[in-house]
């Protein structure tokens, strides 16, 4: 059987370009080695993917990185014929019982003192915690600096955001153009993913819903359930996906078949005049909390609550940092990729507004990746 190469996977100038990043950040810090840990949990796989190629398909996986020398990939042993170990583009690979335990016997045999970890704050196995902490090394969480290192994309990457994007944009347009009341939440939804699936995006979609009654849409995000939708709900299918190289996008639009109310259209207005502040000021040398405070500015001066950041970074993996809010003074390269979603109520919190965009950071502004208009939809378009 013929091999499928993706037309994604990264070049080895690209693989070189990335290792050469990662470690200008080690060697900022001190840091002898990184652990990278990846995790089958919805969007934290990407880590992994980056720094070797391969794309976990269940349980979890570790890259160590030395600030000089060859790295060495990571998998538990009982996963060894769980994915296609053969993607993965650095040749030393370990298949231990224990990852935790293999890996600090490693480091200790290296010398290892300071030991970098991405993935301490929310990925990294309790197990294989618990043995590089009785190993003795000065674990040090190396979550922020990865990602700052990685947040300038490269011309290979945007070509995969791009193609994600085209992915999105086609699930969220089945959705509008298959609307019709009556139909459920869930088979609303399963429009799109099926989709999904067939463009190769696999396990990595993370999709909820907001809805709501006569033209209004409540704060929680929630799963699509068995209900039936009526013509007079408001909904955003929030739909967040990486398509075949890996690279996570955010875009979804407000679906309001009879228009929404009142106090949503004035949130609304004050959507379309955040985009067209991010347009202006997510340029490259603006910082992250400079950009989320003038943005925003529409949502305080009408009094809305935020119910957490404008964005954040994106990329391999689905969240990455820095935020687009508060405390992040990360300086914003050209081609970093963000998402922007700030998540917007009424202070009684009747009311609420929240969909994604991402942008891509320019020299002169921020590029809206979708180019959709930020309108309300009504269902039953067949474009943009």
């Amino acid at each position: 059987m013929n091999k499928y190469i993706s037309p994604y996977t990264p070049s080895r100038a690209e693989i070189d370009r990335r290792y050469t990043n990662i470690r200008n950040a080690m060697q900022s810090a001190g840091l002898d080695y990184l652990i990278v840990s990846g995790s089958e949990y919805t969007g934290f796989e990407g880590a992994v993917r980056y720094m070797c190629g391969f794309h976990i398909l269940h349980r979890y996986a570790y890259v160590v990185v030395p600030l000089a020398g060859d790295p060495v990939a990571v998998f538990p042993r009982e996963a060894t014929w769980v994915g296609d170990h053969s993607a993965t583009f650095i040749q030393k690979r370990e298949f231990p019982a224990h990852c935790g335990e293999w890996i600090a016997s490693f480091l200790k045999d290296k010398g290892a003192r300071k030991v970098g970890v991405y993935g301490l704050e929310y990925i990294m196995t309790v197990r294989d915690y618990g043995a590089l902490q009785k190993a003795g090394f000065d674990l040090i969480d190396f979550d922020i600096p990865f990602d700052y290192a990685r947040a300038q994309k490269s011309e290979e990457e945007i070509a995969s955001v791009r193609h994600s994007m085209a992915i999105n944009k086609a699930g969220v347009l089945a959705v509008l153009g298959a609307y019709q009341e009556g139909m459920t939440e869930a088979q609303l939804m399963g429009v799109a993913e099926d989709l999904f699936a067939s463009a190769g995006t696999a396990r990595k979609t993370m999709d909820m819903i907001c809805t709501g009654p006569n033209g209004s849409i409540q704060p929680q995000m929630i799963f699509p359930t068995g209900r039936q939708v009526r013509d007079t709900d408001a909904m955003v299918y929030g739909l967040e996906i990486a398509g075949e190289g890996g690279h996570w996008v955010e875009f979804s639009r407000v679906l309001a078949p009879k228009g929404v109310d009142a106090t949503t259209q004035e949130m609304f207005t004050a959507y379309q005049e955040f985009h067209e502040l991010a347009k202006a000021h997510m340029k490259a040398g603006n910082t992250a909390v400079d950009v989320h405070r003038a943005c925003s500015k529409p949502f305080h001066d009408r009094g809305y609550r935020l119910g957490h950041v404008s964005g954040h970074s994106i990329g391999m993996t689905m969240i990455e940092m820095p935020r687009i809010g508060e405390g992040y003074d990360f300086v914003l390269p050209e081609n970093m990729v963000c998402s922007m979603h700030p998540h917007i109520m009424t202070e009684d919190r009747t009311h609420s507004l929240y969909f994604q965009e991402t942008y891509r950071v320019g020299k002169d502004g921020g590029e809206a990746l979708s180019g959709v208009p930020i309108k309300i939809y009504t269902g039953g378009e067949k474009s943009f």
